[in-house]
């Protein structure tokens, strides 16, 4: 199990924070309320759904939130939210994986393959870019958790595949089918994860220069404003210059 990894999850968020904390607590919400549709309302038996519940408390989403999202799913007259999964290109060839929860696909459609086409990328058919990235699990700590040889040790004992750390925090790997497993171990060594979801995780990076940088992140801040957009992956890699230049 290799300790280090230099790649990051492209999810890039700046701008307005009031706009982005609503925007986020609109996708916790929904991800716990599908969550909770798709198994029993009760965290303790739905592992989807601890995970949703734990990524909202770890964003300081107030409990009635988390309880009324969780409340929707048992009415009848709740969305019926879709899973999509987009791939395509963005500037300097990055490869791009977005996954959204709608209600509406052809509003969520429209949406995706305008900002992406906006902003220097073009999108493909279903399977373009995912043989290039692993289906694995990933498990997210902060700094506080612990420090790497910890965490690692930690990690390790729970049967994850790979670890991260860096000084923003800890990133735990696993095989897809233990993600929820993984998760439960380490919740005894290290206390709540501050998320547990399956992720795409590149084979190859992408280096990119400034310019298709900020044409990049433009792109990916365009697609988490959108709420019906939940999570954004890519095999980018940004130098420390550039993200220096680009401030």
């Amino acid at each position: 199990m290799a300790g280090h990894s230099k790649f990051k999850n492209i999810m890039h968020r700046k701008g307005a924070q009031d706009k982005k904390r609503s925007s986020m607590f609109s996708k916790l919400s929904r991800e716990i309320t599908v969550a909770a549709k798709m198994g029993t309302p009760d965290p303790d038996m739905n592992p989807r759904l601890r995970a949703a519940v734990n990524a909202a408390k770890a964003q300081s989403m107030p409990k009635d939130n988390i309880a009324r999202a969780i409340d929707k799913a048992s009415k009848g007259d709740t969305e019926n939210y879709e899973e999509i999964r987009y791939e395509g290109f963005g500037p300097g060839g990055v490869a791009l994986i977005i996954e959204a929860l709608t209600d509406n696909r052809n509003r969520t459609a429209t949406n995706v393959r305008t900002a992406v086409s906006k902003n220097g990328g073009n999108l493909g058919t279903a399977g373009s870019v995912s043989h290039g990235f692993d289906r694995v699990g990933l498990i997210n700590y902060p700094a506080g958790a612990g420090d790497a040889e910890k965490v690692f040790e930690a990690a390790l004992e729970a049967g994850a595949e790979d670890v991260t750390s860096s000084e923003d925090g800890h990133e735990i790997w696993t095989a897809a089918d233990s993600l929820h497993e993984v998760a439960g171990a380490l919740e005894q060594a290290l206390g709540e994860a501050e998320g547990a979801k399956l992720a795409w995780r590149p084979q190859v990076m992408v280096e990119v220069d400034e310019n298709d940088a900020a044409t990049l992140f433009k792109l990916i801040d365009t697609l988490d404003d959108d709420d019906d957009v939940q999570t954004v992956w890519g095999n980018y890699e940004v130098s420390d210059e550039v993200m220096e230049k680009l401030g």
